[in-house]
């Protein structure tokens, strides 16, 4: 049985990043995106968008196409995959509750530079361009929020290149595993189990490794207890160590 996760700090980098994620039912409310807003403010700018339910694996948007709207997950999570010309496919990141994506490319009138596929059932809002100005003038702490999303996407998105450019594979995993955990993480009675499907392919497709190398170490892991891996689930059953490990592999 499922429990909210509440006091598992989580460094990254040397820095506290935070505790485990919430009830998934509570998190977009808990949302820096809505940081500063009332209640009855939050019921008015979700109706000015546009409501939409996905069933598990559909896509949101295609990477390539015009970015009109940009979206904010109310539940469920998408994934988001670059297609490079090769043909390879790679997960920028995954976007739980409480998280929005496109912003940039909607304001500055890009093609999505992604595609979003739901991860089970997700609902999310969707706002263009013009709606999303007119609530920022409304609503300014909207406008601050935003920039702060932006800004912590882009620190994130460094801190990964770092970590292609610098680490070994093993930190690579270890570090993408606490910030998944981080993200979708709940308390079970053997750890902390991420809450959605996680295969040994898309964690080596988020990281930019093999799939042999994540199943050895993976595996490793295992056989010291500090996870437990079966089709595409994974429980972190000692996150200490995998923050130690993390920082002094």
């Amino acid at each position: 049985m499922y429990k909210p996760v509440h006091a598992i700090e989580v460094r990254i980098w040397g820095k506290t990043v935070g505790a485990v994620a919430l009830d998934p039912r509570l998190r977009y409310h808990q949302s820096d995106f809505l940081s500063g807003i009332t209640e009855p403010q939050e019921a008015n700018i979700l109706s000015r968008g546009n409501r939409v339910r996905l069933k598990s694996r559909e896509i949101l948007f295609r990477q390539g196409d015009p970015a009109y709207k940009s979206f904010f997950i109310l539940t469920g999570r998408l994934k988001l995959i670059k297609l490079h010309e090769e043909g390879k496919e790679t997960i920028l990141r995954y976007i739980g509750p409480g998280e929005i994506t496109a912003i940039i490319s909607v304001f500055k009138g890009k093609e999505y530079p992604a595609t979003a596929e739901s991860i089970g059932i997700t609902e999310a809002v969707g706002w263009d361009k013009q709606t999303m100005e007119q609530l920022m003038l409304e609503y300014p702490p909207l406008s601050v929020n935003m920039l702060r999303c932006t800004i912590n996407r882009l620190d994130e998105l460094q801190n990964r290149y770092m970590e292609i450019c610098a680490e070994q594979v093993e930190q690579r995993i270890a570090r993408a595993l606490l910030r998944i955990m981080k993200q979708s993480g709940h308390r079970a009675e053997d750890g902390v189990r991420i809450d959605f499907p996680l295969s040994r392919q898309e964690l080596a497709d988020y990281i930019g490794a093999t799939i042999f190398t994540v199943s050895r170490i993976l595996s490793t892991w295992e056989k010291k207890g500090w996870i437990k891996s079966k089709r595409e689930q994974i429980t972190i059953c000692d996150p200490h160590s995998l923050v130690l490990f993390s920082e002094n592999p």
